[in-house]
């Protein structure tokens, strides 16, 4: 773990909760081993933020749409790992669900493609990061329109003349 602080935040994670896997820590080296939490309630500490740390909660749902609308309840997720065979549990996940960036049957392998931009939404960040993302992040598009003010119809402007002129009639058509 990068410090004590963040070692200590996530050990404080942990307590309390049912370790399926893992668990064990090394306050010297700061290190925790890869943890598995099961039966983790929604109320938890260890669901209200982002972890970054190698902790992971698991709940369970009957259908797709519960783990639909538990998503959609909480903060827009950094990233989301979907595991399936199934093509249209992919095309409507992926689809219908707002997050930073996300991976089908793999977890964190998306943060390795330049190619792929790397970031939040909402309460997770904005903008995203790699490649040619990193630019357009951190750069503004600026739009300008330039008239040319050579051409103006008066007739483009209210009041409207009574008889449109001859030009117009053509434009019109």
């Amino acid at each position: 773990i990068i410090n004590e602080k963040h070692f200590e935040r996530l050990k404080g994670l942990l307590e309390g909760q049912n370790i399926y896997y893992g668990g064990k820590s090394d306050s010297e080296n700061l290190k925790i081993e890869p943890t598995i939490l099961i039966d983790v309630s929604p109320d938890s500490p260890v669901m209200q933020k982002e972890i970054f740390g190698p902790i992971l909660p698991v709940l369970s749902y009957k259908k797709l749409s519960e783990a639909e609308r538990f998503i959609e309840e909480r903060d827009k997720p950094l990233a989301l790992y979907l595991f399936t065979e199934n093509k249209e549990t992919v095309d409507e996940v992926m689809g219908k669900l707002s997050f930073g960036g996300g991976c089908v049957n793999d977890t964190l392998s998306h943060i390795n493609i330049d190619e792929l931009g790397f970031g939040g939404v909402g309460a997770s960040g904005m903008g995203s990061y790699h490649g040619i993302h990193s630019f357009n992040t951190f750069s503004h598009r600026k739009g300008i329109y330039e008239k040319c003010g050579k051409f103006n119809m008066p007739a483009k402007y209210q009041p409207y003349p009574d008889k449109p002129s001859s030009l117009i009639r053509k434009i019109l058509g």
